[in-house]
């Protein structure tokens, strides 16, 4: 911002001139990658001490050859002799001794062990002896009754902790590991946060007082600078792009956004479809953060992401460049990236680049270094087609446009995972394009999901700033439940739901905001399974208690989810609430966008013209900067659209509209579909070997959603595999080694006993060591995919997961003295656990309740 006024003497700021200040960050993300917080002790009970540093032994990246397993966020552990827990029905002798206590929503606990204050004290003291000023108090159960924690809480604060997190506080949910995670990073980040809001002040005159000053969080709300925690921050600068798209890609479409945020080493995308989607779980830095996110997901592919030729195949990352070396173009010795691929098929035009590269950051982009990596580039690549038997060589051009197609399938992998993987349809979708490389990959991506418009922001290079200027004040509450969602318990979820939306509303008023809306949800899940789905009420005009009348259908919203993401409902099964939340957002006045001037010809006169290589060829295209166009403006592809802050690049095919508003509406025009040729081809076999995998990912996503084995939802026991017409592994997600090298054999197993016999809507379900299994908790389950009237499946799909017990003779059914397979569990050499789509549950409980030995 310019006031024309000088820096005061003191080089403060005057914030005469600003009328409020809104900001992400993202300092906590890089504390958290870093290990760069505080030091922090953690109280746990009594023999808890490792709970945070054995985790949930998940092992994200087992095919790594050089692990490294992340640091603990904490310094010190301080156990104490405490315990509370669950009231039982059948309480034994002993328990009928112990205190009473009820929880947060009404359920009974005991008291096995009371905190003992003075050796509490004692064991606080030595920490804050050792100059530990931030501690995180993690207790069993603390979730729903607290008391031990708020009694630990207040000893600290007594003692001179500046930075206490109790876990029930910093997020009431189930799961001791995921809640401790989270209140361990609160104790970490938010001091380092805290010092840096510090920071910003003081370059202010009066610190900022007066001034509105807030900061994004995760989950796409403001929040005001002196309640800006650490666990809440970490995707504070995404967010704020999220916020963008959606309120500004309403008043363009009704269709559901997809937002495509293309940076310099990754790409964010994300969906959008009147309402915001949130996580209340997600994994950073190999620390698992519960509190409400954006659903945001990310793939190791942008500008900046390295080009390979690696055994036969076109590789795009994860490595980049980053900003120092940078491309090969920056001309400071970089390796080839996706950006130099762009600069070769003249959809990067040096000439409109600020001259700020070399190593005096005084050049222009450099063709001419680019230029001769991809011939080193091109000859190794002819030289491998040439020993297998391919004599048509690849030009520079074609094997720059081979990297920007896998590049492409690469950022539609974790697209297909927002709408496939949950049953949407992503052709019936927008895309939102923002980000500085987004531009140039926008028409392409689309076109290869069916997407049939895409919409480019007049502030799409700073999306993500202009989002935050956008969004609301969000205040939340959220407390736990655990009781059955019915007629008898509907007055108390309404009552519930009534006081959290009442202290959101009065923590609202009290910071001044009179425009208030309130979004009610309910945590649902399944009696006896182990998948929640966080649920806003759906319109009704049913009235049959005061929850449907003052709220609406929650269990509208959760079958209909349910049914969309798993493909299936369950019928006579009762629904549970886990939690019941309340997100209130304080409105914020935002002026409505000016509207642009409205062109008197159809037809704009194009700036220049340069040469653009597209599949078809090379095409001498027009180029138009965006600043001169106008409203009504149309561009037929192919055409190259200038920004000051990016470069948009329309297809052939497409037509570039320009609104209103200044934004661009770029149509894609439905391609015609591609027979691929059965002949090698190291581009097709790159761009198939994405999509294969993606199939294979999505698999293990569902399977671990819908999961209750332990092993399988938290420590990640699970493979999900693609076998051809034969049996043999054609792709694989990155799972368990031991899964991926037996399920073969199993799959051909089947074929070799079954035959001919198998038919559309049968799955089987094998674990046996002579058909091809690891141990008996190994369950694989095969479905056989036909096409069409075709009397042989076509391919299989296949998943392994370790379940917690089959019926060995010790729990867990891995019995280490074991003599004979029938002491190990139940044993299936090949059964149909699906006859023509129906499901036989019957027979698989008589088979898994029949002695083994029977």
């Amino acid at each position: 911002m310019q006031t024309g006024r000088d820096v005061t003497a003191e080089g403060l700021v005057d914030t005469s001139q600003i009328g409020w200040v809104r900001m992400g960050t993202t300092v906590a993300t890089n504390a958290l990658l870093e290990r760069k917080g505080d030091p922090v002790a953690l109280v746990v009970n009594e023999g808890f001490r490792d709970l945070l540093y054995i985790g949930n032994q998940a092992r994200p990246k087992i095919f790594d050859l050089n692990i490294r397993k992340p640091s603990n966020l904490y310094k010190t552990v301080v156990e104490i002799n405490c315990r509370i827990v669950p009231e039982q029905e059948n309480r034994c002798q002993l328990e009928h001794t112990w205190p009473l206590l009820e929880g947060t929503s009404g359920a009974k606990y005991l008291e096995m062990h009371p905190v003992n204050v003075a050796t509490v004290r004692t064991a606080l003291q030595q920490v804050r002896d050792e100059g530990i000023t931030s501690v995180a108090v993690v207790l069993a159960h603390s979730f729903a009754c607290p008391v031990h924690e708020l009694q630990v809480g207040a000893i600290a604060e007594e003692l001179g902790f500046t930075h206490i997190t109790l876990s029930h506080q910093a997020m009431p949910m189930r799961r001791l590991v995921a809640r401790g995670y989270t209140a361990c990073a609160e104790a970490y980040l938010t001091p380092h946060v805290e010092r840096y809001l510090n920071s910003f002040k003081s370059g202010f005159d009066k610190e900022l007082a007066g001034v509105d000053v807030l900061f994004m969080q995760s989950d796409g709300g403001l929040v005001r600078m002196e309640n800006f925690r650490g666990a809440r921050a970490i995707l504070s600068g995404p967010a704020g792009g999220v916020v963008g798209y959606a309120m500004t890609g309403a008043r363009e479409t009704n269709a559901p956004l997809i937002g495509f945020d293309m940076g310099g080493t990754s790409t964010d995308v994300s969906r959008y479809a009147g309402t915001y989607e949130h996580v209340i779980e997600s994994t950073t830095a190999g620390v698992t953060i519960q509190a409400p996110q954006l659903d945001i997901n990310t793939v190791a592919a942008g500008g900046g992401s390295m080009l390979f030729f690696r055994s036969g195949l076109f590789v795009v990352g994860p490595e980049s460049a980053g900003a120092h070396p940078g491309p090969a173009c920056y001309k400071k010795g970089g390796p080839l990236t996706v950006t130099d691929a762009n600069l070769i098929l003249g959809r990067l035009l040096p000439e409109y680049f600020p001259k700020i590269f070399g190593p005096k950051e005084n050049e222009a982009l450099d063709y001419a270094v680019t230029k001769a990596k991809f011939d080193e580039m091109r000859t190794l690549i002819n030289e491998h087609l040439k020993s297998g038997g391919d004599s048509k060589p690849l030009s520079v051009e074609d094997v720059a446009l081979g990297f920007i197609r896998v590049a492409n399938e690469a950022m539609c992998r974790p697209i297909r995972a927002l709408t496939q993987a949950r049953g949407l349809d992503t052709s019936q979708h927008v895309l939102a394009c923002f980000g500085g490389a987004g531009g140039q990959h926008a028409c392409s991506i689309a076109r290869e999901l069916g997407i049939s418009k895409v919409l480019v922001h007049k502030y799409a290079g700073v999306l993500s700033a202009y989002g935050m200027a956008l969004a609301d004040v969000v205040q939340e509450t959220q407390e736990p439940c655990g009781l059955a969602f019915s007629a008898e318990n509907a007055a108390y979820l309404k009552m519930r739901l009534d006081a959290l939306a009442a202290q959101c509303a009065s923590s609202l008023q009290s910071q001044g905001y009179s425009k208030i809306e309130l979004e009610p949800f309910l945590h649902l899940r399944y009696d006896g399974t182990d998948c929640a789905l966080m649920c806003a009420p759906a319109a009704t005009t049913r009235k049959e208690d005061a929850l449907l009348v003052s709220y609406g259908d929650f269990i509208a919203t959760f079958l209909q989810r349910y049914r969309t993401e798993f493909g299936f409902v369950l019928q006579n099964r009762a629904i549970v609430v886990d939690d019941i939340r309340v997100r209130g957002l304080g409105k914020n006045n935002t002026p409505p966008e000016l509207e642009i001037k409205q062109a008197a010809v159809e037809t704009p006169k194009p700036s220049g013209y340069t040469r653009i290589f597209f599949e078809q060829g090379a095409h001498d295209s027009p180029i138009y900067l965006t600043a001169s166009l106008l409203a009504g403006n149309k561009i037929n592809g192919p055409a190259i659209l200038i920004d000051q802050l990016s470069t948009i690049l329309v297809e052939p095919d497409c037509v570039a509209e320009v609104t209103q508003h200044g934004d661009l509406v770029i149509n894609i025009c439905s391609s015609n579909r591609t027979v691929v040729d059965c002949k090698l081809d190291a581009i097709q076999l790159s761009i198939f070997s994405h999509r294969f995998m993606s199939i294979a990912e999505q698999m293990g996503r569902v399977l671990q959603r819908t999961s209750i084995s332990t092993n399988i939802k938290e420590r990640l026991d699970f493979s999900c595999a693609l076998f051809g017409p034969d049996g043999g592994l054609v792709s694989n997600a990155p799972h368990i080694p031991v899964h991926l090298g037996a399920m073969q054999e199993t799959v051909q197993y089947q074929l070799r006993v079954r035959g001919d016999s198998l038919k559309n809507g049968d799955v089987i379900l094998s674990n046996h060591p002579q058909a091809g299994g690891s141990h008996l908790p190994d369950f694989t389950v095969i479905t056989p995919v036909f096409y069409r009237e075709q009397p042989k499946p076509v391919f299989f799909v296949a998943s392994r997961g370790h379940h917690a017990d089959i019926g060995g003779i010790t729990p867990g059914s891995m019995p280490p003295h074991s003599t004979s397979l029938a002491q190990e569990g139940a044993a299936f050499k090949s059964f149909l656990i699906v006859e023509g789509g129906v499901f036989q549950e019957k027979h698989i409980v008589e088979r898994l309740t029949t002695p083994t030995g029977a």
